[in-house]
């Protein structure tokens, strides 16, 4: 028969009778069974085990029982996770304010008192499961609002993570765009000064070839002139008449004659080296000035140090005394020459800078292996702190003052050694000063670069 409350999924509510007195069983029964499905326990215990079993919607609960009352039975269903939801109405003959209170107190939603009549008993069962049903509607539809809350906060938060590892790697890209930016817009300065090197050392060698030629002809001419004035000297110390000679005499010691002979060998011999002096800077600044080249050539990496070392001199001379311990067996190497030249003059400039008044700068040079060179750079100068050893070769960090460093030669130099397959490694204590030691294959090439020539190794140096 068709059920008078509204019940989900259109079944018949289950109604548990709980009463140790049969023909209350009886009555109760009858009253309900055309309406609900009715289960019945006579004693507090048949009514745990039936609601372990199958749960019944709502249950009738007599309180005066032998063994265990209906309030024991009452706790016992609110500690019961399967039960503790399950209305329960007191039905009782006894008609105390007292034992009301105690009941509703423990738990249960109505108390009714015996006899029940038909009206009443219905009336009240079908309110207090629509309560029921009600309640269970709202807390499924609670969880599935819980539910779909959660799952789509979690997306929110997937969402958001995704969002921000999009924007951090995004960030990171930026970051190294503008690195790669930064150090081709170095490069490209590097080059365009290696050009104007190449370009000025160009221009300045045929006017020293004009200078050094010709102070070599103005030797001869001065070899030839003081040949023909000591022919004159031998001619008027053996004259007869040596009174002619008086007023060349006058003015050969006037002149101071004997120094200034002396003296032109002196200054010529000072001119012509510094003329050579001057083609070796020359030449140096050509070597320095192919920037650019992408061809791998063997090379002695003690002739490129003494050239760097020329460039930057001006930079040394007045507070470093450079010291120098060249291995004599050190061999050539396939490099890019012109690109480690710049990695010296990053290392030798640095050293310099650390130095405030006077200082030593040391470049040592020795065989590791038959594989592999090292060349070590030691300066003593101010030190790096250690909290900045870590971060010296990152891209624009710098300890300088605005305007005095852009932060990229470390890192530039730290990329060319890697280029050569090799190592840069960085050890210092402040007050006392700082070594970078390289260390480099004997062939650094990479397969997909050019050589210079198709070169093969030449032996040691």
């Amino acid at each position: 028969m068709t059920s008078t409350t509204a019940l989900p999924e259109s079944r018949q509510a289950t109604i548990l009778i709980v009463d140790d007195t049969r023909i209350n069983l009886m009555m109760v029964n009858e009253m309900l069974h055309k309406h609900y499905t009715v289960l019945q326990a006579a004693s507090g215990k048949d009514a745990l085990e039936i609601v372990a079993r199958t749960p019944p919607d709502l249950i009738l609960l007599d309180v005066m029982m032998p063994v265990m009352d209906g309030y024991e039975v009452l706790k016992h269903l609110r500690d019961s996770p399967v039960a503790r939801d399950i209305p329960v109405i007191f039905v009782t003959a006894m008609n105390n304010e007292t034992d009301e209170q105690k009941g509703l107190a423990l738990g249960a939603v109505d108390y009714m008192t015996k006899p029940l009549r038909p009206a009443i008993l219905l009336s009240r069962v079908r309110n207090h499961l629509e309560l029921k049903f009600g309640r269970d509607a709202m807390r499924k539809q609670n969880e599935v609002l819980d539910l779909r809350v959660r799952e789509r906060t979690q997306a929110l938060l997937h969402e958001r993570q995704q969002l921000a590892d999009a924007l951090a790697y995004q960030r990171q890209i930026n970051k190294k765009l503008e690195d790669a930016q930064n150090q081709l817009l170095q490069s490209e300065k590097m080059a365009s000064l290696g050009q104007l090197a190449a370009g000025v050392a160009h221009e300045l060698n045929n006017p020293i070839g004009f200078v050094h030629s010709n102070l070599g002809t103005l030797e001869r001419y001065l070899n030839d002139i003081f040949a023909i004035t000591t022919a004159c000297e031998t001619a008027a110390a053996q004259a007869t008449h040596p009174a002619d000679f008086a007023a060349v005499e006058r003015l050969r010691q006037d002149k101071d004659f004997d120094f200034i002979k002396q003296d032109i060998y002196q200054l010529m011999s000072e001119s012509k080296e510094g003329l050579t002096r001057v083609r070796k800077i020359v030449q140096d600044l050509k070597d320095f000035s192919h920037v650019g080249d992408t061809n791998w050539k063997w090379a002695n990496l003690q002739t490129e140090l003494d050239s760097t070392l020329n460039i930057v001199w001006n930079e040394l001379k007045y507070k470093c005394t450079v010291i120098k311990h060249y291995a004599p067996d050190l061999p050539q190497i396939r490099c890019l020459p012109s690109q480690l030249n710049q990695v010296f003059m990053n290392l030798l400039v640095n050293a310099a800078q650390a130095i405030e008044e006077k200082g030593n700068i040391t470049i040592s040079t020795d065989v590791l292996n038959k594989d592999s060179i090292r060349i070590q750079i030691n300066d003593t100068g101010s030190g790096i702190p250690a909290e900045n050893l870590t971060r010296i070769f990152d891209p624009f960090f710098t300890t300088k003052p605005i305007g005095k460093g852009t932060g990229l030669g470390l890192s530039i130099s730290y990329g060319i050694i890697d280029k050569h397959r090799g190592h840069i490694d960085v050890s210092s204590v402040v007050g006392q000063g700082t070594r970078f030691t390289i260390t480099l294959p004997i062939d650094g090439k990479q397969d997909d670069t050019p050589d210079a020539g198709g070169e093969s190794a030449p032996a040691a140096a």
